[in-house]
């Protein structure tokens, strides 16, 4: 059915005193108007790729918003969306604050407990999820505490028989609020001028790694203004390609995919499912791309496997032009300039080595590359950088929109986060914790007055982070304030900063570092499967299972000299002394990390309290018995000999 409704070219939408979008809503109607044939969605199904200009989209997040109004969507209220990455699924966030409703999505592999802590804040009554997995997950959901009572689903397969009441597909939504769409001529319009600047645009979460996740309201000023702060600063630019692949319940996804999106008219592309990310990343080849540190780590870690399974002459080329190029990019970052010879070398090198592995990697346009929420190994920042991808630093939390401090080009140092965006403040405080201050900054948590009245205090942020700032301004991240500890000696330390520093090989996954109130360091560290698993082969060392790979002594001695490297960096008090690998990696599941790998120690300390017993005990070796829950839902042990390994410092 056609809409008859006001061309956006018609529509007034709310602006800002310097003409710009004040709400994401109102940044949609300005690029249907203005770029209306522009591509704003691109998302690969079924192996294709299927384009959606910005006045279709605009059409078909105002019929989602009249269709669930009709349904019953309030004002103020929470809208649950999970999932993975899928046009629909955005356009439901948008819908929701076309209503002065705010999405709250949530991570795709969230447990029910999770999910009930995730959905008290704001009561969501309507939910849009992917598929049939994710109904699955909103109707235990629904069993346990009677809500949703809506559920839009976007993939029909499998879901043919689930016609329990408010169970509809989105592409019915979407049918029906074109219709009413069509019975009220003026409707879009008014929905494209209902949200206000204060509105909630989006409702995340902490990550809950010291009790029950906060919810971290964003409010459409926080997000508007942030982008282009961060745009002035040069961080993004017009019409960027974006690569919509990060998880939307985090931080990064809203802001650097859809308010960059949005409030910059970039195209947003979205693989066809996390299986094809890399093959889909090779075919679009953005100009802007986000990852985390582990990707990066993960991405080097594909390469060198790749140059080993090639060809000699491939395999000959890279031996030679690499370690060129990092020391050149090491020379550059020092401050020094490049000989003649040293750049028609370099030249050499792209043409041969660094141009085809960027565009192996669909890194090739990428003008700007950024990795964040942890620190990055040197070698992998300067193997990326040498490769000719401008990796750069940035420093955000949810609470700041994830906005605060960035690298620039010609700036760029190894152990620094940058300098502040345009319109942030940062300041370190007599205890040494960062405070911010900025547009992107939240007003407080979500229906939590005590917790808002600690975090924000005269516009200034608490951070949580410890930091200082370099001669020049660079701001240094030094880790979690609530993570300073003491030894038996008094010695301070963060055991997140040293765990990071052994997280730079590529052979630990995780790490949690031991030692508060006691007479020495000591670790208890989760291998990567993969990374190391690839060492062994190389070296024939045959293995069954992770437990069997981990406890090989070989294994033991190259998680030894990781320690022993990063025991070098630290004062003699601060070396760790004793380690042990542990039989499996660390899991969410089993709550030992949030989903966004950060460590729960309190959890990791009372989980294994035996085995830190043995790590600062005389043994050489332990019995620890490992909890297991088997497919039937059935709970049994399994016992495993751990080694425990000194470090000669």
């Amino acid at each position: 059915m056609t809409v008859h409704a006001a061309p956006p070219t018609a529509m007034a939408w709310p602006k800002m005193a310097d003409g710009e979008p004040a709400t994401l809503v109102a940044a949609l109607a300005r690029n249907a108007a203005e770029f209306g044939n522009r591509v704003a969605f691109r998302e690969r199904r079924y192996g294709v790729w299927q384009e959606q200009t910005w006045r279709e989209v605009l059409e078909e997040v105002a019929a989602i918003a009249a269709g669930l109004e009709a349904r019953g969507l309030k004002a103020g209220s929470a809208l649950t969306v999970i999932g993975d990455n899928r046009p629909r699924l955005y356009y439901a966030m948008m819908a929701a604050n076309m209503l002065r409703a705010f999405p709250s999505p949530a991570y795709p592999d969230i447990p029910l407990e999770e999910l009930i802590a995730a959905t008290r804040h704001g009561a969501p009554t309507v939910a849009f999820a992917e598929d049939q997995e994710q109904v699955d997950k909103l109707l235990e959901l629904r069993g346990a505490i009677g809500r949703p009572t809506t559920i839009a689903y976007d993939d029909v397969r499998g879901l043919g028989a689930y016609a329990g009441e408010g169970i509809i597909s989105i592409a019915t939504l979407i049918a029906e609020g074109r219709e009413r769409l069509a019975k009220e001529p003026g409707l879009m319009a008014e929905l494209v001028g209902r949200a206000g600047t204060d509105d909630i645009t989006v409702l995340l979460h902490s990550s809950g790694t010291t009790g029950q996740p906060k919810g971290i309201p964003l409010r459409h000023r926080n997000i508007t203004r942030g982008v282009l702060n961060a745009a002035q600063s040069g961080y993004f630019r017009k019409h960027e390609e974006l690569f919509a692949y990060l998880p939307t319940a985090w931080v990064g996804d809203f802001v650097f995919t859809l308010g960059a999106g949005l409030m910059l008219t970039a195209t947003i592309n979205i693989p066809e499912r996390q299986e094809t990310v890399l093959h889909d990343l090779r075919e679009v080849s953005p100009t802007f791309y986000l990852a985390a540190p582990r990707a990066w780590d993960q991405m080097l870690t594909r390469i060198q496997v790749g140059i080993k399974n090639s060809t000699p002459l491939k395999r000959r080329l890279f031996d030679i032009f690499m370690p060129l190029a990092v020391e050149l990019e090491r020379k550059r970052l020092a401050g020094g300039t490049p000989t003649l010879a040293e750049r028609l070398v370099n030249r050499i090198g792209d043409v041969l080595v660094y141009a085809p592995l960027r565009d192996y990697l669909g890194l090739s346009r990428a003008e700007r590359a950024f990795t964040g929420g942890e620190a990055l190994g040197e070698d992998t920042f300067l193997f990326f950088r040498a490769l000719g991808i401008r990796l750069k630093q940035f420093y955000g939390q949810t609470e700041t929109s994830a906005l605060t401090a960035a690298q620039t080009e010609g700036h760029v140092k190894l152990h620094t986060v940058g300098r502040p965006m345009a319109g942030v403040e940062i300041r370190i405080d007599d205890s040494g914790e960062i405070l911010v201050r900025s547009p992107s900054v939240i007003d407080g948590y979500f229906d939590d007055a005590d917790a808002s009245a600690k975090a924000i205090v005269d516009g200034w942020l608490h951070t949580g982070d410890a930091g200082r700032f370099e001669d020049d301004g660079d701001l240094v991240v030094l880790g979690r304030v609530s993570e300073v500890v003491r030894t038996a000696a008094g010695e301070r330390y963060i055991p997140n900063f040293i765990e990071n520093r052994l997280k730079f090989s590529p052979y630990i996954r995780n790490v949690a570092v031991l030692g508060a109130g006691r007479d020495m360091l000591t670790a208890i560290v989760c291998i990567d499967f993969e990374a190391v698993g690839h060492w062994a082969e190389e070296r024939r060392l045959s293995y069954t299972s992770y437990a069997d790979l981990s406890q090989k002594p070989e294994v033991q001695g190259l998680v030894a000299s990781v320690v022993a490297h990063v025991n070098q960096t630290q004062p003699e008090p601060l070396r760790i002394r004793r380690f042990v690998n542990l039989h499996k990696d660390f899991d969410a599941d089993d709550g030992e990390i949030t989903r966004t790998r950060k460590l729960r120690r309190n959890i990791i300390e009372t989980t294994y309290a035996p085995l830190i017993d043995a790590l600062y005990g005389e043994a050489r070796e332990t019995v620890y018995d490992a909890a297991i829950t088997y497919e039937s839902g059935e709970h049994g042990v399994i016992r495993r000999t751990l080694t425990i390994s000194e470090v000669a410092v």
